[in-house]
């Protein structure tokens, strides 16, 4: 994933487990309230239903009857009855009664109710023709006994049957209310259980999603921490990988090139310093290798006055050996072998120069011949030994140099019997030699040492110092046991990088 580009984001991860939350109670309150819509629309339903037809079961009868008395009776006319406030006109009663039945079985859904609508529409029928038989014989001879007996044996028993008729339609719609009510308990009960479950199953749902997305933003910002806190310390290797394809992904790929940059930027400097260094340590030596040849030429030139010409061709061959091996074309490591063939060289020539107060002797077990060392590791100690130990010792005094293998460790020592140093003074210079030469006010050719050391092999590895003052002084080296043909390809890489 490209820096900037979020696939999945938070928000959106978010939103996702919200939506997982909302959409299902949302989902059953929906639901709920349409169910609920229903059941009133159908409760309604029969309410106004029943409320018509209970109407009718409780007026159509008496008034039907009583108008029709009158009529037969000559009370009133068919013409005039609907000028009389309290008679009803029986065509009208009818009327009314098969339009609102009619509009009653268009809305009932029960079917005893329904049946039972129908045979009321039947029997309203048959009373209009009764009625109608009855309208037909007023006037004419003996159509009173006639029409007192059709009330008695048509009209009254056909309004009873209607209201009948009236009472089971409305018995049947209280059963159905009844069974409305039943179905809505069962279904609130089936609902319960169905939000329950459902309850259940979103809990789970979201709570694995919780530990997913929470989890997938907590463990990629722990790793980007701990990343951090190790490029806090100094380790620009890390690389931090996450996969969320959010801003966390994001943030992790701009940390990735950041440290990139660091490490990149970090190793050019260590490069360029490192560089820089090899530079000031060929300068020292450049420095400190005329001075040597200025007092050693001029020892040969007191030897050949002096008529000693042996020893002056000693000297000049032990100088000879000895700048051979401090160019040694150009190599940063040479063999232990090649050093302490350099450190000979040079006591040679020291021990002419101050052959009445200095001896030594070299210990270095052969074994240790084909093992790499840095070139002029242990001479500046040798010659610290000489110039800080033995010159100011009143006595002939003795410089003694060994090499040893331990634990895949070197371990070699300078000794000398010369002067030593008090307390005060081996502090102090302890605490210079662990300096960069460049800080180092005394000391500089220890430092130089202990600083190349550690450069080149690392923390672990360089100088310790000990002395007693009046007994002498004991400086000792440790450097990795690595053999010299391991090295060659490392050697050539660093040379190229100074040149």
């Amino acid at each position: 994933m490209h820096l900037g580009q979020v696939k999945y984001s938070i928000k959106n991860k978010l939103i996702m487990l919200s939506a997982v939350v909302a959409v299902p109670f949302l989902i059953m309150v929906v639901y709920l309230i349409y169910a609920l819509h229903n059941y009133s629309a159908a409760y309604d339903t029969i309410v106004s239903s029943m409320t018509v037809a209970n109407n009718y079961n409780l007026n159509f009868k008496e008034e039907m009857d009583e108008s029709l008395y009158k009529l037969v009776v000559g009370a009133a006319t068919f013409e005039t009855i609907k000028d009389d406030d309290s008679l009803e006109d029986p065509y009208v009663l009818m009327n009314e009664l098969r339009e609102d039945f009619n509009k009653l079985m268009r809305v009932t859904t029960d079917g005893e109710s329904r049946t039972w609508l129908q045979i009321l529409m039947r029997n309203v029928n048959t009373l209009e023709d009764r009625v109608g038989d009855i309208r037909a014989n007023l006037g004419a001879e003996n159509s009173y006994d006639t029409n007192i007996e059709m009330l008695d044996n048509n009209i009254y028993i056909m309004t009873e049957l209607i209201q009948d008729d009236i009472q089971y339609y409305i018995y049947y719609q209280t059963q159905s209310m009844e069974h409305l009510t039943e179905q809505l308990n069962e279904r609130v009960n089936t609902f319960t259980i169905f939000c329950a479950i459902l309850l259940g199953v979103v809990l789970l749902i979201v709570t694995a999603l919780t530990i997913m997305i929470v989890t997938g933003i907590i463990r990629p910002i722990r790793e980007l921490s701990q990343a951090t806190e190790k490029i806090s310390q100094g380790d620009f290797s890390v690389r931090v990988q996450v996969d969320t394809n959010d801003e966390v992904a994001v943030l992790a790929d701009g940390v990735n090139i950041m440290t990139e940059s660091i490490e990149r930027f970090v190793y050019k400097t260590k490069e360029d310093e490192r560089k820089m260094r090899r530079a000031d340590l060929r300068l020292l030596q450049e420095q400190i290798n005329p001075h040597f040849l200025y007092n050693t030429l001029d020892t040969i030139v007191w030897l050949i006055e002096g008529n000693d010409p042996d020893k002056a061709v000693n000297m000049v061959m032990s100088l000879s050996e000895f700048f051979r091996l401090v160019l040694s074309k150009g190599r940063e490591y040479i063999t232990i072998q090649e050093e302490e063939m350099h450190i000979k060289s040079y006591l040679e020539i020291q021990q002419v120069r101050y052959r009445d107060i200095m001896d030594y002797e070299i210990r270095i077990a052969p074994e240790l011949y084909q093992y790499k060392i840095l070139k002029l590791t242990l001479q500046p100690l040798v010659e610290n030994s000489l110039y800080h130990g033995i010159k100011y010792k009143r006595a002939k005094g003795k410089i003694t140099v060994t090499g040893e293998l331990a634990e895949g460790r070197i371990h070699f020592k300078v000794e000398d019997d010369g002067v030593g140093m008090e307390e005060k003074e081996l502090d102090s210079l302890r605490k210079e030699i662990v300096k960069p030469c460049k800080d180092t006010g005394k000391g500089f050719g220890l430092a130089n040492v202990n600083e190349r050391i550690r450069m080149n092999f690392g923390a672990e590895y360089g100088m310790t110092i000990n002395s007693v003052q009046g007994k002498g002084t004991c400086v000792e080296v440790i450097i990795p046991a690595v053999l010299y043909e391991q090295a060659v390809q490392l050697n050539n890489e660093n040379d190229t990088g100074v040149s």
